[in-house]
């Protein structure tokens, strides 16, 4: 594992590596609003990409790592996760495609970043579709303007909703809430088979 610190236009984020034997592919994860990088859900994810030949980039935030609880607006979360990527991108997955991925609100950053950071896939973790007990604040948008292949791991009791699955959209459920920490083996074994299938779309 190694650490970077990686300049964003909104001060310092931080990427922690996970380098597979013979790296295929790269993804990169993104934090909830709340939490860290060691949430149980990131870390069954992260097993499972090194398992099947994938590196892995743990980001935490610059807000994180200025030690703010509470989360920048979405724009500055974008712009800094752009920075990253294009960073990591560049310096250590060069001409490798490019997941991106996260749980709760880093999974909206990645929807959102998807299009503009050339990702050829998307991974999500807990997507909230909306506030708890608030569906009419549906953030479904964020997931629907996704164009490439995506992957939403959704515990079955989730108050922030379940999404539907869609044209290049799976939804697998799992049991539990939003923490996902309930079978986090089935996060990992989700994770793992969507993965192995797409190393052979990337060819």
């Amino acid at each position: 594992m190694t650490s970077v610190e990686i300049d964003t236009p909104h001060g310092p984020a931080r990427a922690e590596l996970h380098c597979a034997e013979e790296g295929r592919a790269a993804l990169l994860l993104g934090h909830g609003a709340g939490g860290g990088t060691a949430a149980p859900d990131l870390v069954a994810a992260t097993r499972a990409a090194t398992g099947s030949g994938v590196h892995v980039a743990l980001v935490e935030q610059p807000y994180r790592v200025a030690g703010r609880k509470a989360p920048a607006p979405a724009k500055q979360l974008d712009a800094a996760w752009q920075a990253v990527a294009d960073d990591l991108g560049d310096r250590w997955f060069a001409e490798l495609p490019l997941i991106f991925g996260g749980r709760s609100s880093g999974a909206r950053v990645a929807c959102r970043t998807a299009e503009a950071g050339q990702a050829a896939a998307v991974l999500c973790l807990a997507f909230p579709v909306h506030p708890p007990g608030k569906p009419e604040k549906s953030r479904l948008g964020e997931l629907d303007a996704v164009e490439v292949p995506a992957l939403v791991v959704q515990g079955e009791r989730d108050a922030f909703g379940q999404p539907e699955p869609a044209q290049d959209r799976e939804v697998v459920l799992v049991a539990g809430d939003h923490s996902l920490k309930a079978d986090v083996d089935a996060v990992h074994r989700a994770t793992e088979e969507w993965l192995g299938r797409m190393l052979r779309l990337f060819g």
